[in-house]
This record gives structure tokens, sequence and C-alpha cells, in this order.
């Protein structure tokens, strides 16, 4: 049996312009430029190490006590906005394949940094696919430490060896690459130049390329 290891953000849904908003919304308050070419190299990344880049790029420095403060009110103007999703920001054809590795017995979990993963697989009713979620309330090293998808192999009980993995992140393939996994991108590919596939979107990605992705780990 395969694992088939799927990132939340940017890859089943589209919360990367909602994380651009909050973000964007934060570094103005504080005086920064901040663009969605930067945004980009967030991707994967935690809540603390993007606020540490964003004030790297803006060469500025702030008490703990402002840091903390700051991350708080980003996450809240987040909440707020993915407080308003529904299955209709489900990327294409997401639903085809998981509808499919379904009827073939495959195992799913879910492997993010995001801390909200839990909360917006139940807004865009999604939640019943998944074996098990493993998201950043559950793990302590960002990717591309690998921690997050080692251990949704271990909870779906598939050997790293035997799982596949789809991403959006550099840092994402990364980790994947490092656990032994099969890597696949789905965005720019020369952005994911080192997974082992890419695709734009799984409106790309045949029902006989998923075969033939089961077949390869079995």
């Amino acid at each position: 049996m395969s694992g088939f290891i799927f990132d939340l953000d940017g890859v089943i849904v589209d919360t990367a312009k909602y994380h651009y908003q909050a973000w964007k919304q934060l570094a103005d308050k504080i005086g920064i430029e901040f663009s969605l070419e930067q945004n980009e190299q967030l991707k994967g990344v935690s809540r603390a190490d993007s606020l540490n880049k964003i004030l790297e790029w803006g060469q500025k420095t702030i008490s703990n006590e402002t840091f903390t403060a700051l991350m708080k009110e980003k996450n809240e103007q987040y909440l707020d906005f993915i407080a308003t999703m529904d299955d209709n920001e489900i990327l294409p054809d997401v639903s085809k394949v998981l509808n499919y590795l379904k009827t073939k017995k495959q195992k799913i979990a879910l492997g993010s940094a995001s801390k909200n993963a839990v909360q917006i697989l139940e807004k865009v009713k999604l939640t019943h696919y998944f074996d098990a979620i493993v998201d950043g309330n559950q793990v302590t090293n960002a990717k591309p430490n690998p921690e997050v998808f080692l251990n949704a192999a271990k909870q779906i009980n598939v050997q790293p060896e035997h799982c596949i993995v789809f991403e959006d992140s550099l840092a994402g393939i990364q980790a994947a690459n490092i656990a032994n996994m099969v890597s696949i991108g789905i965005g720019d590919a020369s952005i994911l130049a080192e997974a082992d596939y890419v695709f734009k979107d799984f409106s790309e990605m045949s029902l006989e390329f998923i075969d033939k992705l089961i077949n390869l780990k079995n």
C-alpha cells in the first residue's frame, strides 16, 4: 500500500492569497515594503520564521513582546479571511484525485505547517478523505526538515519510501526528498525544479499517472 501526503496551502486550497493579505497589512503597519514575490518565499515557512524574514527584508528590529503580539495579530487577520471559505475554494481537480485514491484504497494524510489546517479542511468539507492530519500544532521543525511528512507516514502506517508527497513550496519538496519520498510539485516548475515531477495543478495530472504512482511504490 502507498501513502499519499498532501500539503494544504497552495495544493488543496489557495490560502496563499490570504497569507499575503495578512502579512501585507502587518508589513504596512510597521513600515516595511512587502511584495508578492517575497510572499512566495514564505510558502511552507512557519509564522515566526516568516515574520523574521519580513523584519530582515525591512532591516528592522523589534522587542520579543512586540514580535509575539504581531504574530498573534497576523494570525487573527488570517483567521478572519479563512472564516469565509467554502468548498468553492478547493483547487482544480483536487477532489477528483482524492476520490480516486479512496476508490483505490490508498492511505491519505495531510502534512502541513499550518496551525489552522483542521479548521480549513472542515470549511471546504474535505476532512473525511484523510486518514491522518498532521499540522503545525504537532511538529517542532519547519520544512525542509521532514518531520511533518515522517509523522504523517507513521500515522498512516506506511514506510516513508512508500509515500508520495504533493507540495507547492521548495522547502516542502526538499523535505519530501530528505524523507526519501516521491516529491510532486504543484505550481511553478522553475521554483520546484528539485521535485521528481511538477504539474501546474491537478487538472494536468491524469488518473493513469496516479496509477503509476500507486504501482511505483508497491
